[in-house]
């Protein structure tokens, strides 16, 4: 079982006995099953509505400013789903926390970065800027492709989160069922990362 479903069913499971011992007992009938109006009816939720993931590795600025920054590098588009939709900020929490602590480091900085100079030119976190104000910070971006990784750390991490970012989109569920609804062909049908429990 793994770890997420474990611990929504600790949830879930006192809920479950409360309400079995609200219902009344019923008496053995030696004929057969009980009728169905003595079986109890329970409503039944999906474990996803009961838990929500928790970041592990970005605070909540940090993470806002991925989720915005996916947006811009990943938007939806002619049917797909974006980043947003795919949710690969919270998919890079989880591997960015696995990841050795350098990279975790570029991340962290990066996001820091991000969101220090928005708040220093427009006076508001990354999250909260408009598309023009946050193209002026994703500049590096725009710049001529080298073999060497950029000598800036803002311009290594927006680097290494455009990759990362597109491949989390691209390799999402979201993104392997709309491709296989609109009738695009995908190289992994049915292959995607899942949820991270």
């Amino acid at each position: 079982m793994k770890r997420r479903r474990f611990f929504q069913t600790l949830v879930v499971a006192p809920a479950a006995s409360a309400v079995l011992a609200q219902q009344p007992v019923a008496t053995q009938n030696p004929a057969g099953p009980p009728p169905a109006e003595e079986m109890p009816k329970l409503e039944a939720t999906a474990v996803d509505q009961v838990a929500d993931a928790v970041p592990h590795v970005f605070d909540a600025a940090q993470l806002a400013a991925l989720r915005k920054l996916g947006d811009l590098l990943m938007p939806p588009m002619n049917g797909a789903p974006g980043a947003s939709e795919a949710g690969a900020a919270e998919f890079l929490d989880f591997l960015i926390g696995q990841s050795p602590a350098d990279r975790q480091q570029v991340y962290r900085t990066g996001l820091d970065t991000l969101n220090a100079q928005a708040k220093t030119r427009y006076g508001k976190p990354f999250a909260g800027l408009d598309a023009a104000q946050a193209d002026a910070l994703l500049a590096p971006l725009g710049e001529p492709w080298t073999y060497d990784p950029p000598a800036d750390p803002l311009a290594r991490f927006l680097v290494a989160a455009k990759q990362d970012v597109r491949t989390a989109t691209m390799n999402s569920r979201e993104w392997n069922t709309a491709g296989a609804a609109g009738g695009r062909r995908t190289g992994g049908t049915g292959l995607y990362w899942y949820p991270i429990d």
